[in-house]
């Protein structure tokens, strides 16, 4: 169990969230599974960030650690990674979570068609989330903030790998590692275009 308490009472509240989201989501996938024979995305996996990660990120925005920081002014309590086979599938998955009627959108990102400065790639969604459960507010039916990611395969391979070097703080070569997952950014991301173009011709045939 971690030292910090920075959910409070809502933690349990948190993990339901989660599940609920990650239902409808897997629900949709399987009925485009059966009505049109292929998932929509590869794997999905959720995760509540860990409470000392949440209280450090309270640290660095100068927030007080508290539930309301953590739950009513930051995001990304609640986490969910989509990672899809194409990059189309992306985007058919955005189609289908802006739909849900429980869902609003508060902000997105598009880092696949504008990649940031170091190579990286992803679509970001930051969703509310109106479910039957008191919030941190006071509220029932409650608010809740959901950050969702959504990659190709290439992009969450990319980003492990980024994320690791990231955590390195010994590495040598540091000028040349930052320039070389730059260019393998790049690469990959010349490779997600070709699989796309492929599957294209493939279904129009």
């Amino acid at each position: 169990m971690e030292k910090n308490n920075i959910y409070g009472k809502y933690r349990p509240t948190l993990e339901k969230i989660m599940q609920d989201l990650s239902d409808q989501i897997t629900a949709y996938n399987n009925e485009e599974k059966k009505r049109m024979g292929v998932s929509v995305y590869e794997h999905l996996t959720a995760r509540i960030k860990t409470e000392s990660s949440m209280a450090e990120k309270c640290r660095r925005r100068n927030l007080p650690e508290t539930p309301e920081s953590a739950l009513a002014v930051l995001y990304d309590a609640i986490g969910i990674r989509i990672v899809c086979n194409f990059i189309d599938d992306i985007y058919r998955n955005l189609h289908h979570i802006k739909k849900f009627e429980n869902c609003s959108v508060v902000m997105e990102k598009d880092y696949i068609k504008q990649a940031k400065d170091n190579g990286y790639r992803s679509y970001h969604l930051i969703l509310e989330v109106t479910a039957p459960y008191e919030d941190v507010l006071g509220n029932n039916p409650g608010k809740f903030f959901v950050e969702i990611q959504l990659r190709t395969i290439a992009m969450d391979s990319w980003a492990s790998l980024e994320h690791q070097m990231k955590y390195k703080k010994t590495v040598r070569n540091q000028t040349l590692i930052v320039s070389e997952l730059k260019r393998l950014a790049d690469e990959l991301a010349s490779c997600d275009i070709s699989m796309q173009t492929i599957r294209d011709l493939i279904e129009r045939s």
